[in-house]
């Protein structure tokens, strides 16, 4: 068969090339959320008797096979997912694609990825979480110096530290859930973004239900209108976790320097030089902080395709699942990888406590003062001119 859109002429080679893309790569992840979305259009399409038992029995089996085979392709001449689905099916996928389009089509599958997305980064997150607060009690009475500016500025404790990132990762999880309701309406049924003529009857609520959206999208026209909205909740919420792995990413660098030492990688975290015998280095640790900005740049790319268009659908929103997918799958390992490095992580006790040098207390000592009733802005002044030669 040819492509869902096929008017009879053969499409030019190169512009044929150059339309698809990698759809027929990225589309291999969308493969079991088109089946999904193509078992509920048709039996709904069946309570409306459009089609029969059989008919329905057959799409259904189709589809059982598609999922069934590992070996599942979507070629170029197929152009998208939901060509290669439908061709798959066979004579009777024909009437499969009735009262709907193929914009509704991606639109279903990337609100229902994305549902499984967000369930798989709530895991992730929480095992990264569950790994600074495992870290921060095994190390809650162990000393370490506070900085701003990179100078030492208060004392605080390995535990606290850690702790610390394990409270930011769990701030994701509002903005996760944020993502998840702007992904939860139902866009089948709005085609090609102006609805299905009513006299074809077809029941939206139906397949919302079915696919477990929590509600269907009305009216039609804001579907493809809420193109790029909901992933880049998706990719807001990832930039947010990535940055706080980067930073907690550039921490251990710093810790694990000679210069620092209060924190040890094993062997088996760290690569080598291919010149000087001696070095290890903490490259896990230089690639997560880096990554933070790959997930920030995927939501700037997806912003920057979907913010500027007019209302309906454009082919522009087609790039929208290369940084989409891109972001998540940056971010979900930077979570795997944050998570097994700190149950590698070591302390250097001894290390921790030559570093708490006697300017880390100036703030406590000024309260003592303070306790005994000298103004806070003297106490200031006079543990301040202790260390300024004053």
């Amino acid at each position: 068969m040819g492509k869902l859109w096929d008017k009879g002429k053969p499409l030019d080679q190169l512009v044929e090339a150059y339309t698809v893309g990698d759809d027929p790569i990225l589309d291999l992840r969308l493969i079991p959320y088109d089946v999904a979305g193509s078992r509920a259009h048709a039996r709904m399409l069946r309570s409306i008797d459009v089609l029969d038992d059989a008919e329905l029995a057959a799409i259904e089996s189709g589809l059982d096979a598609i999922l069934a085979d590992p070996d599942f392709r979507i070629e170029q001449a197929d152009e998208d997912v939901h060509t290669a689905i439908e061709r798959a099916l066979g004579e009777v996928g024909k009437k499969v694609h009735t009262g709907r389009s193929r914009n509704d089509q991606v639109l279903v599958d990337l609100r229902l990825w994305q549902r499984d997305a967000v369930t798989a980064l709530r895991e992730a997150v929480a095992a990264a979480a569950t790994a600074f607060d495992a870290f921060a009690t095994a190390h809650a009475d162990i000393p370490l110096p506070g900085y701003t500016h990179l100078q030492r500025a208060m004392p605080s404790t390995a535990g606290r530290w850690a702790a610390a990132y394990g409270t930011l990762v769990r701030q994701g999880l509002p903005l996760l859930d944020a993502a998840d309701a702007l992904a939860s309406a139902s866009p089948l049924g709005s085609a090609a973004g102006y609805g299905v003529p009513d006299v074809l009857g077809i029941d939206r609520a139906m397949t919302a239900k079915e696919l477990g959206f929590d509600s269907v999208m009305e009216p039609p026209e804001a579907a493809q209108l809420s193109r790029g909205k909901a992933e880049a909740a998706l990719l807001f919420a990832c930039s947010e976790i990535a940055r706080d792995l980067g930073r907690w990413a550039w921490d251990v660098c710093l810790y694990v320097s000679a210069e620092f030492g209060f924190l040890k990688l094993p062997t088996e975290f760290t690569t080598g030089s291919s010149i000087m015998p001696q070095k290890r280095n903490p490259d896990v640790l230089e690639l997560t902080r880096a990554k933070a900005a790959v997930v920030r740049s995927a939501l700037a790319e997806l912003q920057a395709i979907s913010s500027p268009l007019p209302s309906g659908y454009h082919r522009d929103l087609q790039l929208l699942k290369g940084p989409l997918f891109r972001g998540f799958d940056t971010t979900m390992a930077m979570l795997q990888i944050t998570a097994h490095v700190m149950g590698g992580l070591a302390v250097d006790r001894a290390r921790c406590e030559a570093a708490m040098s006697e300017e880390l207390y100036a703030t406590e000592r000024a309260y003592e003062l303070v306790r005994q009733g000298v103004p806070f802005r003297e106490a200031y002044r006079k543990v301040g001119s202790e260390y300024s030669g004053e």
